[in-house]
């Protein structure tokens, strides 16, 4: 059975309202604002200290170089079994006088091997907890917090002037549950002392390069000089953070720092920098060496910040040219302010 079609009449007042919703006009939402989202920068970002990794091949002067270190060390054996040989042939007592003595250059010599093979082992420590600290900061990874913690705590047994740093750092240690503030609460007690002291002793380097640059008469005096101080610089740099400045620690040091630095851009200087430091139009009406020794001390405190990046165990999340800055002040000012600037440790 079909329904018959029918007519539907809509009442006045829903007439009313179908014809104004049809007809109303669009009208602009005032009033909304947008919160900015918060991202807190919790990246730590590792120094540039190794070059780019090289193709593995056959390195011929590699070879050569071992080659006529072995000649050499065979040579030296047989003139001292010689003058040994000679000695006993010509007196007993003078023979074992010799052998004794050869004895205990050998002695040394196995005794500075073992020192430098240390020096060289502790820097890769260093090197393999800024790997992890950088891990368990970015990615939050619980076995990276552990291996850095435990090695803090390897690295830093012992010694006074972190003593009560270590003891704090202890005592909260299982009241954070973040692997990534863990170790971040590890760079704030721990390393924050470390970099006060190294500012200084930055600092102090860095001053004295300048004014024995200004006064001293020869430039390959000057070049000698500014080298020894950096090198000096280096090893207690080194030694501040937990290393062991051996000759070869310090050469391998100083090439990280260089890569550092070269990958980094931080060696190249431009006067609007210099005249940060001294004001402009002041350095033009200084004299010309005091000028070099500026630029000289300015170059040794840019070595200075990235030795401190190379050697800090915990990557540190400040930029180095807000440091830089601070230092350069310090330098212009020629004043030892190492008493005043010094934190106050509270005793446990």
């Amino acid at each position: 059975m079909t329904r018959k079609p029918q007519a539907f009449v809509l009442a006045p007042e829903t007439a009313h309202l179908a014809s104004k919703v049809k007809h109303r006009k669009p009208r602009a939402l005032t009033g909304i604002t947008f919160e900015p989202e918060t991202v807190e920068d919790a990246t730590a970002v590792l120094p540039a200290s190794r070059a780019e990794p090289r193709s593995r091949r056959f390195r011929w002067g590699a070879i050569f170089v071992s080659a006529l270190f072995a000649l050499a060390s065979l040579w030296a054996g047989l003139a001292i079994t010689q003058l040994i040989e000679s000695f006993f042939a010509r007196a007993p007592w003078l023979g074992w006088v010799t052998l004794g003595v050869a004895g205990l250059a050998g002695l040394a010599a196995l005794a500075m091997t073992v020192r430098e093979i240390w020096g060289l082992l502790r820097l890769n420590r260093i090197e393999g907890l800024q790997e992890r600290a950088a891990r368990a900061i970015n990615m939050d990874e619980q076995a990276a917090a552990a291996d850095v913690i435990t090695g803090l705590n390897k690295l830093y047994t012992g010694r006074a002037d972190v003593a009560w740093a270590m003891t704090e750092f202890t005592s909260h240690t299982n009241d954070i549950m973040d692997p990534r503030d863990r170790v971040q609460l590890a760079g704030r007690l721990l390393m924050e002392p470390l970099d006060e002291q190294a500012h200084r002793i930055i600092a102090r380097r860095a001053r004295r390069v300048t004014l024995l640059t200004t006064v001293t008469p020869a430039a390959a005096l000057d070049i000698l000089f500014v080298a020894a101080q950096n090198f000096a610089m280096l090893r207690e740099l080194a030694a501040l953070y937990g290393g062991r400045p051996s000759t070869l620690s310090t050469l391998r040091l100083a090439r990280m720092v260089v890569t550092h630095l070269a990958v980094a851009g931080g060696l190249a200087l431009s006067d609007s920098l210099i005249q940060h430091v001294v004001g402009k139009g002041l350095l033009g009406r200084l004299s010309a060496r005091f000028g070099e020794g500026a630029v000289n001390g300015i170059l040794t405190s840019r070595i200075g910040l990235a030795a401190i990046d190379v050697c800090r165990p915990i990557p540190s999340g400040k930029p180095a040219r807000e440091a830089l800055g601070k230092l350069l002040r310090e330098i212009v000012s020629f004043g030892e302010k190492e008493n005043d600037d010094a934190p106050e440790q509270p005793q446990p």
